[in-house]
């Protein structure tokens, strides 16, 4: 009995707050706070049939896949819509399912436009990082081998690890977090590639946004002591911080 309280304890000190924002943000906003996600759920459906079909493939291709042997501003104007383009050789309801999960409970507890601007962010690091890497070349640390060049690089898993790693470090689910992190490491000591090491870039990315964040919040607490005690109870009141109502 005592480990099983034991057990709820830390549960509850991991997940409490995350629980509750999209338990309060759900029965305040219904259906309506999810409506990014539900949006990109449907896009990502729409874009899979489109990509199979002998009409759409092409189109697909030169609207949402980026390459980093591609012109710098042409995979800049593509990245947006590869979050949304599924990997051909992955089944897409994975694509679907983290979309739906992690952009979900993002969308409630950081509101629409944070979640765009994080996950848009860190699948940006990857695309950027790609690029420099081949230029580094393989014999280096961070390097890459000059035929990653050519590999097409869309989907959201980069946008989903950095989600998920940045609610973490907002609702404070510090273990959940470092696991997130250790799993992606680990993905690439087991199979090093491409994805992989975007997945670290956008990580990377997200911790970096997240130790300004600490720092700006330590800064403000330091100038008024109970700035930190007022932000934390108006979290704590509103189902979704950042979501106007």
């Amino acid at each position: 009995m005592n480990r099983l309280s034991a057990l709820r304890r830390a549960a509850v000190r991991e997940w409490g707050s995350l629980f509750t924002a999209v338990r309060q943000g759900l029965a305040a906003h219904g259906v309506r706070a999810l409506a990014l996600t539900l949006t990109a759920v449907a896009l990502t459906a729409v874009v899979q049939v489109t990509q199979n079909q002998p009409w759409g493939y092409e189109p697909v291709r030169s609207l949402g896949a980026v390459r980093a042997e591609d012109p710098l501003p042409s995979a800049l104007l593509r990245t947006p819509l590869s979050l949304f383009v599924p990997a051909l050789h992955l089944p897409v309801w994975g694509a679907l399912a983290q979309i739906l999960l992690v952009f979900g409970v993002a969308e409630v507890c950081l509101g629409r436009w944070r979640t765009l601007a994080v996950a848009y962010g860190a699948t940006l690091a990857g695309t950027l990082y790609a690029r420099v890497g081949i230029a580094l070349g393989p014999e280096t640390f961070l390097g890459l081998p000059a035929s990653d060049a050519q590999v097409v690089d869309t989907g959201p898993s980069a946008a989903v690890v950095g989600l998920a790693v940045y609610v973490c470090h907002q609702r404070r689910a510090w273990f959940t977090g470092a696991l997130v992190v250790l799993a992606m490491v680990v993905e690439v000591l087991v199979k090093d590639n491409l994805a992989g090491r975007e997945h670290l870039a956008a990580i990377a990315a997200v911790l970096v946004v997240c130790g300004v964040r600490e720092w700006r919040g330590r800064r403000r607490t330091a100038r008024d002591p109970g700035a930190a005690v007022r932000t934390w109870g108006r979290a704590a009141a509103e189902p979704g911080p950042g979501r106007r109502r």
